[in-house]
Order: structure tokens, then sequence, then C-alpha cells
């Protein structure tokens, strides 16, 4: 997509988001360019988080649905790539977050909304409270010619994806010809971006692995609060921003913590982005609308 392009998009949105456009789909112009189209990805939305680092948490992801059912071009589908809620020890009060949480989200104008697990939401129950209310924690889609993959990294509280699931992936994979346009979505990073904070996949080599062949692969996850983007090969990772606070750049301090909250721009480091498909892959990153 040209910078002409990338202007008309952010008129047709209503909204002055930041784009960042990269390569996709190469050799694939003819074949993208009937099926264009765009989604939303909404990341670390931590329903039930209550501190500092957000004072208006309690109304932020009700604010994020609000700017995507204002956008001026309604995306195709919306996709949450994990910890919905925060997490809890009391196994009602997760329920409870969840429930609230998913009305929350009904008040969406587009209605093919699809979930995954973060570790907030499924590694205290092996994923139990979470099933109930939004189903399978991986799964498989396919949306104008792309295949969306949805992996769960964060069940297992050990950070893998495991030897059942991968050999799912290898099943789904082969049935895929080398040059199918292939989206994979996480919570965690497949790669090893900072370990010692737990960003990072114990066996998430052995995934990439597996999408090496294929020659039109991009990841999207979320987990690390802050927009990021990688490469491992041909494969690009592009990480979203939380709705409930921002993380550190990795390895940039010691530890690992919110960054403090600035009242002079409240919602600054959080937002949802907009996904767009052609033969380039453009993200827009799209702002909590302030009240």
């Amino acid at each position: 997509m040209l910078q002409s392009d990338r202007r008309d998009f952010l008129k047709l949105t209503g909204l002055a988001g930041v784009a960042f456009t990269a390569g996709l789909f190469p050799n694939q112009r003819a074949r993208a360019q009937a099926n264009d189209f765009h989604f939303v990805q909404f990341s670390d939305t931590h329903w039930g988080y209550s501190g500092p680092a957000n004072p208006d948490a309690e109304h932020t992801l009700e604010k994020a649905v609000a700017t995507v059912n204002g956008l001026a071009r309604q995306p195709d589908f919306i996709v949450f790539t994990g910890d919905l809620t925060h997490t809890t020890d009391d196994a009602k009060q997760r329920r409870e977050r969840m429930k609230r949480f998913r009305e929350i989200v009904s008040a969406l104008t587009v209605k093919d909304v699809r979930f995954m697990p973060g570790e907030h939401d499924a590694s205290l129950d092996k994923g139990e409270a979470y099933k109930e209310f939004f189903g399978a924690t991986h799964y498989t889609f396919d949306h104008k010619g792309v295949h969306f993959i949805a992996l769960d990294n964060v069940s297992d509280p050990a950070a893998k994806l495991g030897d059942e699931q991968l050999a799912w992936l290898a099943a789904d994979l082969k049935q895929r010809k080398t040059d199918d346009r292939i989206i994979v979505m996480t919570h965690r990073p497949l790669f090893d971006l900072q370990p010692s904070w737990d960003w990072t996949t114990a066996d998430g080599a052995k995934a990439i692995e597996l999408l090496m062949p294929y020659s039109n692969v991009v990841v999207f996850y979320g987990h690390i609060h802050q927009e990021h983007h990688h490469m491992t090969g041909h494969i690009a990772h592009h990480a979203a921003n939380s709705l409930i606070f921002a993380l550190p750049a990795p390895g940039s301090q010691s530890k690992r913590a919110p960054l403090a909250y600035d009242a002079a721009m409240p919602g600054k480091g959080l937002g949802t982005r907009d996904v767009t498909m052609t033969d380039k892959v453009t993200l827009v990153e799209l702002p909590v609308t302030r009240s």
C-alpha cells in the first residue's frame, strides 16, 4: 500500500491513527485484489484490573468498543488476542469478570468476534472457565482466501503449546499449499523476545519450524502491552498495544512493571489496531477515545 493509500485509509477510519506498512504475500497482488479486507485486533484488555497504572480501567474497554463502532468503514471481523480479563485466584470472580467482559463487547457493531485466552484467563485452571464462556482455546478459520490459525500458548502454565497442539498445527498445515496466505494469532510471542519477563513460548521454536516452509505467514500477538515488530526469517511478528496499561521496552529496565500513568496523556500507549490485508499488511494503531 502506497503512502497516499495509507492517507486515504486513515480518512476512511475517521481517526488519526499511526500507520505501519510491511511487505506481505509477495507476488500475489492479482489474487489479493478481489479479496482485500480489514479486521480489528484488541489485546490485553484485562477486565477487572484496578490500580494506579490506569485510574480509568473500569471504562477503558467501553471506550475502545465505542472507538471501533465509530469507524466509518467497519471491519470484517474482530479478534481479541488474549488476557481478556485480569487474573484472580477466586474461581467465582474469574467467571464474573468473564461474564462482564462478554456483556461489554456484545455492544460491538460487528458481531463476528473471535476470542483467544491469555495467561490471566487460562493458566490457573488450564482454560476451564475460559472455555465455558468463549469456547475452544485454539482453532482455525478462513476469510477471503486467508487461513487463520489461533494458537494457545497460555493454558499450560509452563507457557508451552504442547506436543498435542503442535501435532494439530502440523496436520492443519499439511492441508495448505506452501504459498497459501496464513495468519497466525497467539498471545505470547512465539520467539524469545525477553524470556526473563515471560515474553516467550517455551516450545515456540517448534511452531516456527513448522511454519517456515510456508512463504506467506504473518503472526499477530499480544502479551507485551506495546507495539513491536520482529522477523524470524521471512515470518513477520507484530505485537499490539494493551487497553489497560503499557509495559516497558524489552530489557529496558531490570524489572517488568507497568509504565506510570500520565494524567496529561491518559491514553498514551493504549489502543486497538486495524489491520488491512492486501498484498501488504497495513497496521493502523487506533487510540482509545477520551471522555
